[in-house]
Formats: C-alpha cells, structure tokens, sequence
C-alpha cells in the first residue's frame, strides 16, 4: 500500500502573508505617524481621534484603489497574453509543441521524454500547459484584483485600528509616548511572526521593521513639532 507524502512549504504562504504584513504595517506605521504628528502639534484630543479615524479611513481606500488598478492590469495583461497564445495554438500548432518541449528541456528533460511530456499535456489542456510553463500563468498565482482590493483595505484596517484606539482612550497627557510604543511593539511583533512564519531569522525582520518605523514617527513628530510651535 503505498502513502502519499505531502510536503508543506513556507513558500505556498509567501503571498498571502506578505500582503498582510505590507497591509496591516501600513496601517500601524501610517496612522501612528499621522497621531503622532498631530499631537507633536499640540493639537485638542478630538481632533487628534478624528485625525486617526480619517487616516485609517483614507488609507485603507487608498489600499484597495492602489491594489485594484494593480491588479487589474495585470489581469488585463494576462488576458491579453492567453489570448495571443490561444491564436498560435490555432494558427502553428506544431511550433507552440517545438517551443514548450523546448521548455521542459531547459528544466533537465531529455528530447524523447521532454516531446512526450508536451504531446501529453497540450492534448490534454493546450492553452492551459502553455500558460504554465510558458507564461507563468496558473490559477493559484492569477490575479483577482476584487480579493486583492478587500484583502488590502481590510488588512490595513486591522493594523490601522491600533493607534486608532489608543489616541481614544489613551489619557491626553501621555498619548504620544503611548502611540510610539504600543505601535512599535505590535510591529516587532508582527514582523517577527511573519518571519517566522516564512522561515526566516525573527531578529533582522524586527530589527527592520522597528527602525524604518521609529524613523517614520520620529521625522512625523518632528514635522507636527516644528509646526505646532510656528502656530
């Protein structure tokens, strides 16, 4: 009886995980920024609130706008490539067959079993074989820019939620040093469950993110600062 063994790679999640964590970063590091600049500036409790409700409303729009125009290009793009392919198929047939046993010969295939390999696929799934291996083209990586739009704005929600109810309910006579904290701990946390996650060393992803984030709030702080101070 033989058992089938199902490896499970860290690469499969690489996508996934990495729009998360680029979405809900952005929504800690960009919104935290904003709070911190604003209240750098001296400026009333409620208007620093409704400064952070509105940044986290306007980013996540510009997450899933940014995301959808994206991806639909790409879309468009690979619509425009399968189609192309579908007319070489129906116009040179045994060139397209040359071409993808060329492929799999580049990939370590002898000729004899690299032309079988292709005779076998393209009667099964023409198109499909070719849009595999020749465009790189597969259902899992196909773009889908509606999901891709929502997963954005939805995980940029997420992180942006944080300083949201921090500049709420933190007390006003410390709510910078608040935000600047509770932000930079959920991103080395964050960065190093990513890490993790796909395999590689925690230490330099929190080191990265911890820095790039502290600089991003600091120069914010410096901005709202030299403002507030002008006013």
């Amino acid at each position: 009886m033989s058992v089938r063994h199902k490896e499970q790679h860290r690469l499969k999640s690489i996508g996934w995980l990495r729009a998360a964590v680029l979405g809900a970063n952005d929504g800690i590091v960009s919104t935290a920024s904003l709070v911190a600049g604003v209240a750098s500036a001296h400026t009333a409790h409620g208007s620093i609130v409704l400064t952070a409700v509105a940044g986290l409303a306007a980013g996540a729009m510009s997450m899933a706008t940014g995301e959808y125009v994206s991806v639909s290009s790409q879309a468009d793009t690979e619509k425009a490539s399968l189609c192309q392919e579908q007319v070489e198929l129906a116009s040179d047939y045994p060139r397209e067959l040359k071409e993808l046993t060329a492929i799999y010969m580049q990939r370590g295939l002898d000729l004899p079993l690299a032309k079988q390999v292709a005779e076998k696929l393209m009667a099964h799934d023409a198109l499909g074989a070719h849009a595999r291996d020749e465009l790189g083209i597969s259902e899992v990586t196909s773009a889908r820019p509606l999901q891709a739009a929502l997963a954005s704005a939805a995980s940029f929600s997420v992180g942006a939620a944080l300083p949201v109810l921090v500049a709420a309910f933190a007390p006003e006579s410390v709510l910078l040093p608040t935000i600047v904290i509770s932000a930079l701990v959920s991103l080395a946390a964050l960065g190093g469950l990513a890490a993790k996650a796909g395999g590689a060393k925690v230490g330099p992803g929190v080191i990265r993110v911890v820095f790039w984030s502290a600089l991003a709030m600091g120069v914010s702080s410096g901005v709202g600062a030299l403002f507030g101070a002008a006013a």
